[in-house]
């Protein structure tokens, strides 16, 4: 777990399939510390929880994000989920409702998953042990932009902070997704911003997902941002996120 601010609005940053506690850098240095409490915590089997235990599950993760958010007396929270952090804080939803005060997703996975043809889903299974894979996913999601010393040192991170077992147990869990349910008609306060290159996560499947079940829902489509905005756009992203939790 990293923590960034003292400030009296908590709020929880929930990392992505290829991410960690320790991939939100290039965003940290814009946040404001004074009035906000960054909180990012690492997942079983990624990061500082490397080698720990676990199912490697969305609902896993999210029953991990309340009991921190327990340990550090926090009973009213925001919660930030870039991909399948996006699928994590939903569960988180689902779970406590009354103490959520507002989600951001940053290109999120729905709470129904992503629907993936069998040689999409052929290559996602492969990243688990083919770092060439793992490449492959990020340069198609941010549209083919970016060159390869970039898209190296993102898959490196990924590598260097995710257990392989766990990584691929993560991958039904998310992209199969079936908890919409549990969410539908929540009226607490949504934004989902993507990226304008990435081809996956984008604006249509936002509108049939998100669009359907939040009322109070805002979306927002990022220029010169694919899957990554974090990385991509990080000063933009940081007063996007801003603005939004100002309002709430």
């Amino acid at each position: 777990m990293e923590r960034v601010g003292t400030g009296g609005h908590v709020v929880f940053v929930l990392h992505g399939w290829f991410g960690s506690s320790g991939a939100w850098g290039e965003l940290t240095p814009h946040l404001d510390a004074e009035r906000f409490s960054y909180v990012f915590p690492d997942y079983r089997g990624y990061g500082t929880r490397k080698d720990e235990a676990g199912a490697h599950t969305i609902a896993e993760a999210a029953g991990d994000v309340l009991r921190l958010a327990d340990e550090l007396g926090a009973d009213r929270f925001s919660l930030i989920g870039h991909s399948m952090g996006g699928c994590v804080m939903q569960y988180v939803l689902a779970e406590a409702p009354g103490r959520v005060r507002s989600l951001f997703g940053i290109s999120p996975v729905p709470a129904t998953g992503v629907p993936m043809d069998e040689a999409t889903w052929g290559l996602f299974s492969s990243a688990a042990e083919d770092p060439s894979s793992r490449r492959a996913i990020i340069d198609f999601t941010t549209g083919g932009r970016h060159p390869g010393a970039w898209l190296d040192g993102m898959v490196q991170h990924s590598l260097d902070n995710s257990d392989k077992t766990a990584f691929g147990e993560y991958l039904p869990s998310w992209a199969k997704a079936d908890f919409a349910d549990r969410v539908v008609g929540n009226p607490v306060p949504v934004k989902v911003v993507i990226g304008e290159h990435d081809p996956a996560l984008n604006e249509e499947l936002m509108l049939a997902t998100f669009g359907q079940w939040y009322p109070n829902l805002e979306m927002e489509v990022l220029p010169d941002a694919g899957h990554y905005a974090a990385d991509e756009i990080p000063v933009t992203l940081a007063n996007t996120i801003e603005v939004f939790l100002d309002e709430h």
